[in-house]
């Protein structure tokens, strides 16, 4: 005994001035007739613009992934590190002078940055330490070349005299791979993220 099978139900033509109930004839008809399927065309036509747009923008984002130098890469990286220890500190003052955070947005209108204690250009290795960068306001950091002798005074405070007489040590050579610095950047923007999650 053979089954038959089952008949597909009648549906409202999706062009609105029609309106017809039809029964579709193929899987995925939404309009009753041809002259309907040209009415409905534009709505199509917008919509597959979108998709091949967003196609578009995917493509063109993989194409300067790989067009990126290691330079670009570490400046990146970097970026990531920083912003995480700007929020990381957010509730300190600056590493070098005090200055506390609302005064000193309110005196100078400034951003803050994050300050490395060794700088990257002495130290590379020690570019992505988070023991070795904290938040600095802008004088310091900029005007000031880091303001390295008061910075070291604040910092046996905050982080205690052996771990920076261990970044004042010698350190390995540290060149690291394109993927260690796409790595490195994942992990800290993924650690400002819950940063700001538990802030929320």
């Amino acid at each position: 005994m053979s089954i038959s099978p089952r008949q597909p139900k009648p549906k409202k033509c999706r062009v609105a001035a029609c309106g017809v109930l039809f029964v579709p004839a193929r899987l995925g008809q939404a309009v009753c007739s041809p002259a309907c399927a040209i009415l409905d065309a534009p709505k199509n036509l917008e919509r597959a613009r979108k998709s091949l747009a967003q196609i578009e923008r995917r493509e063109i984002k993989v194409r300067k992934e790989k067009l990126k130098s290691r330079a670009d890469h570490l400046r990146e990286a970097q970026a990531a590190v920083n912003e995480f220890i700007r929020l990381r500190d957010a509730h300190l003052a600056c590493i070098s002078c005090d200055s506390l955070p609302n005064d000193y947005d309110l005196m100078t209108g400034s951003r803050w940055d994050a300050g490395h204690y060794r700088s990257v250009g002495a130290c590379p290795e020690l570019r992505f330490e988070p023991m070795n960068i904290h938040r600095q306001c802008v004088k310091c950091n900029r005007n000031l070349s880091g303001n390295a002798v008061e910075y070291r005074i604040r910092l046996v405070l905050r982080i205690g005299a052996e771990k920076v007489d261990w970044l004042e040590g010698p350190h390995p050579a540290r060149k690291y791979t394109v993927e260690e610095i796409k790595a490195i950047k994942a992990d800290y923007r993924a650690k400002t993220r819950e940063l700001k999650r538990a802030a929320a």
